[in-house]
């Protein structure tokens, strides 16, 4: 998970939250609203990974809290509530691009899968300049590298959710790591300075070829 993503996790009480939550089961808007409000920094940082902008992400993150309220009552009490808002505002987001998006600029050759793997090692970004980074990528490779990099799904796993080859989604990885390295090297930054916060310090290793020549 990026920045922000569990900031809001202590604020208020599980207690609480579980009112929020059986608020929302009787669809009372002040629960829902409070809820919103509650994890609106955490969904919203899976959303930005995804989108374009942040113009984009609030359309994918208003339909992913939209899609949680229809379905809170399959939401089960005794598990924690984050990570089952979390899988619903990711899959909103992938829904979002596979509707919309055609993986044409992909080489389908397993090939490349023992380039990707030669040297790998654990670059470590700030927050924001990952975030800024990735979102200039193509939504085809975006998708592909957030969906490994970050919330780590496997090539089979991805080629299954996108409805791509396990060679494409190798393809569009590996093509993204390339990218990644090349912007990195136009800026003359092979690393970046983590900023101080414990949250991210998990998520920050983020898997990039070592040929930065």
């Amino acid at each position: 998970m990026l920045k922000g993503e569990f900031v809001t996790a202590n604020r208020d009480s599980e207690e609480t939250i579980q009112k929020y939550i059986q608020g929302c089961i009787r669809n009372e808007r002040d629960s829902q609203k409070a809820l919103y409000k509650h994890f609106y920094s955490f969904a919203m940082g899976i959303c930005l990974r995804y989108a374009n902008d942040r113009l984009d992400a609030a359309g994918i993150l208003n339909d992913g809290f939209f899609k949680a309220f229809k379905n809170i009552t399959k939401y089960e009490t005794s598990k924690a509530f984050m990570p089952w808002l979390g899988r619903i505002i990711t899959n909103t987001a992938i829904d979002y691009y596979r509707a919309n998006l055609k993986f044409t600029d992909h080489v389908d050759i397993l090939e490349q899968e023992n380039i990707a793997q030669i040297g790998s090692v654990y670059d470590k970004l700030a927050y924001n300049d990952l975030l800024a980074l990735v979102q200039t990528l193509s939504p085809a490779y975006r998708t592909v590298f957030n969906l490994f990099a970050i919330d780590g799904y496997n090539h089979e796993e991805i080629a299954e959710i996108l409805g791509i080859s396990v060679g494409t989604s190798k393809s569009n990885l590996f093509k993204a790591r390339q990218k990644l390295q090349e912007m990195l090297k136009a800026t003359d930054a092979k690393t970046y300075q983590v900023r101080s916060s414990g949250v991210d310090k998990s998520l920050l290793q983020i898997r990039l070829n070592t040929n930065m020549q």
